[in-house]
């Protein structure tokens, strides 16, 4: 390993040890377990994706430690917030209110579906134990019924978001300015499609009939993503536009021929189109395309400090800016998507491909350490400087796990099967 590498993994090393139970928060107001918390200008509230994510990199740098209640506590606090539609808010803050808190009536996006697949990564940590689980799971089954029930679009067998308010990939431009309902992001199918299948996997170690049930919807969402969401000319999973006309048989105008199609190709590159590798969505030869054709393409992803959140490509959007309502999505390079760009390269045995983006990211955070002896939210894909939110820890704490495979020259993909 190069000296420089081997002095940015130390240094990465040494800051999550020295400061990963600023995460930490006990409980207080509406806080009613321990959970984990982005730090920086989110430090006293509780997100979605951001603390499953987290969790993933405390569970590697809180080695010896006993965490398990404030990672039980990130689920059980969020399943404590479901009403009685099933929605579960995206965010929680402790002792105020937050624009996320849910009110009857109104129809908002809800908790990204990544609940079952967080509570399932809690449970395997501790020997497949659901215990403190079991009471509150028909909450987390209502929460995914919540999104079959108002976010399925039939035709297509897909899912999609109920407007661009807090998708998670704030202004993707494929729900960003678009109109209410009319966006099956590949983002949200691919995070859905993991959350049934641990949902699955959930039922069988709690004994619950549902098991099969949800097997079965994951496999369908599956084939819907590989029919609908990959782009065969480009070579890429893109999103898809369910904004079209119902076919009406009666209607002059179209009856001589009818669409046959379901939707329409978003050709926007995306990096969650990325997603479905680290979920196995993607066929091996899918893959290869993916790989040869765009992650490897400096023109498009390829940056020197990692993943481009955005194709540069997409010359008319493409855009490095500070801005936080929304956060910029639209080219910064962010810590959590390099990571799990990287565990999906290995699930498909690109190993050379996962080393290079591990030493990008390794070499992005111990810089920002080095320089400002903290991590940022996001940062120039081209620089590596920090763009927002100095003391943001959340996900970026990964850059641990991927340290930690250059340490041990470890390369075999643990991932989700």
């Amino acid at each position: 390993m190069q000296e420089d590498l081997k002095r940015y993994v130390a240094l990465i090393q040494t800051y999550v040890k020295d400061n990963y139970k600023k995460c930490f928060r006990e409980p207080h107001g509406k806080f009613q377990y321990p959970c984990v918390v982005p730090g920086s200008s989110y430090s006293d509230q509780l997100w979605d994706w951001d603390s499953w994510l987290t969790d993933i990199a405390l569970a590697a740098a809180a080695e010896g430690d006993d965490i398990a209640e404030y990672e039980q506590g990130c689920v059980l606090n969020f399943l404590a917030a479901a009403d009685s539609e099933g929605r579960i808010p995206i965010n929680i803050i402790a002792d105020r209110e937050s624009i996320f808190d849910l009110k009857p009536g109104t129809e908002v996006n809800i908790h990204k579906p990544c609940l079952a697949q967080h509570a399932l990564f809690v449970a395997e940590r501790s020997g497949n134990n659901v215990e403190w689980l079991r009471i509150k799971f028909p909450a987390l089954k209502r929460f995914i019924e919540w999104y079959e029930e108002h976010c399925f679009h039939k035709e297509t067998g897909l899912y999609f978001w109920l407007n661009d308010f807090a998708i998670g990939v704030d202004n993707d431009p494929c729900v960003f300015y678009r109109p209410e309902k009319s966006t099956a992001s590949i983002f949200l199918n691919c995070l859905m499609y993991g959350e049934l299948v641990a949902a699955a996997k959930l039922c069988h170690l709690l004994n619950d009939a549902d098991e099969k049930r949800y097997a079965e919807k994951s496999e369908n969402l599956k084939r819907a993503i590989q029919s609908e969401c990959w782009d065969d000319r480009d070579g890429f999973y893109y999103s898809a536009d369910i904004l079209l006309k119902k076919v009406d048989p009666n209607e002059w105008l179209h009856s001589g021929g009818p669409r046959h199609w379901k939707s329409l190709p978003m050709r926007i590159g995306v990096w969650s189109g990325f997603l479905a590798m680290y979920y196995g969505i993607a066929t091996s030869n899918q893959v290869e395309r993916m790989v040869k054709e765009h992650l490897r393409n400096e023109k498009e992803f390829n940056a020197p400090y990692g993943v481009r959140s955005l194709s540069k490509a997409e010359t008319r959007i493409y855009a490095i800016k500070n801005s936080g309502n929304p956060s910029c999505w639209i080219g910064p390079v962010w810590g959590n998507a390099n990571y799990m760009v990287c565990e999906g390269l290995l699930r498909y045995g690109y190993t050379d491909d996962a080393r290079t983006l591990a030493e990008k990211t390794v070499k992005l955070f111990g810089k920002d350490v080095e320089k400002c002896g903290e991590f940022h939210e996001y940062y120039h894909p081209e620089t590596g400087e920090g763009i927002r939110n100095q003391g943001f820890q959340s996900w970026n704490l990964l850059s641990y796990n991927l340290a930690e495979r250059l340490v041990k020259n470890n390369w075999n993909y643990g991932g989700l099967k």
